[in-house]
């Protein structure tokens, strides 16, 4: 079997799934964006997923997204939409933003300056990230529900960024489904307050089908696609 047709096969299961849970969930299939994370795999790789019709990858890291970003339009890899959804450093958000068209993990009011300025004259979309764990946790990532109102402003106030939505992940440890559900109660307040981001990016590769039923329209789905990641990293 070659690259093209493990990441075809991985790429072909995942979309049944999401179409299985929208259905379940009484959602259109279209309602769900799928945002592959192609973090430690090749730009050949983000080439073959854009052959297979794939318009949105995500990176984790900085270093790794921006290089290949670069390496995928340096080979003419065009129309893609590339996510930025690991933890976002404040020395890095302005960099972070001369390439991704969407920031999904913006938790602190500090990271909206450093965007805006990094974006130069376009548009970048911007998530907010809330924490559904404890307070206390450690690696706690994340904003706290209360502070969603003043972080929102800040986006909404910049000159380049435009405020789409939320975004969390579930804890470890706690049923996805529990969790999501506390996200939900979490989202319905903040689109009374911002109707236009309403925008909700959850679920991965072992949980997606619990969040399309909580209401996600973003889905962040890496090795359900591409399998383990590569071993050297």
């Amino acid at each position: 079997m070659t690259r093209r047709d493990e990441i075809a096969a991985g790429l072909a299961a995942v979309r049944e799934r999401i179409a299985a849970a929208c259905a379940s969930a009484g959602r259109p299939t279209g309602d769900v964006t799928l945002v592959v994370v192609t973090k430690y795999f090749p730009a050949s790789d983000v080439g073959i997923l854009a052959d297979l019709g794939v318009t949105d990858v995500g990176e984790n890291r900085h270093q790794e997204a921006e290089a290949k970003a670069q390496e995928c339009a340096d080979s003419g890899v065009a129309g893609l939409r590339w996510h930025f959804v690991g933890g976002l450093q404040s020395n890095k958000a302005a960099a972070v933003a001369a390439y991704a068209d969407v920031v999904h993990s913006v938790d602190r009011v500090k990271l909206v300056e450093r965007l805006d300025a990094g974006a130069g004259d376009r548009p970048v979309d911007v998530l907010l990230q809330v924490s559904l764990d404890p307070p206390g946790r450690d690696g706690r990532a994340g904003a706290d529900p209360g502070d969603l109102g003043a972080l929102a402003a800040a986006v909404t106030a910049a000159d380049h960024l435009r405020l789409r939505g939320l975004m969390a992940v579930a804890p470890l440890g706690e049923e996805p489904s529990a969790a999501f559900a506390r996200l939900a109660a979490i989202r319905n307040e903040f689109v009374t307050a911002h109707p236009e981001a309403d925008w909700l990016s959850a679920g991965m590769s072992g949980d997606l089908e619990a969040a399309i039923a909580a209401g996600a329209t973003h889905a962040r789905v890496g090795t359900a696609v591409l399998g383990s990641r590569p071993s050297v990293q």
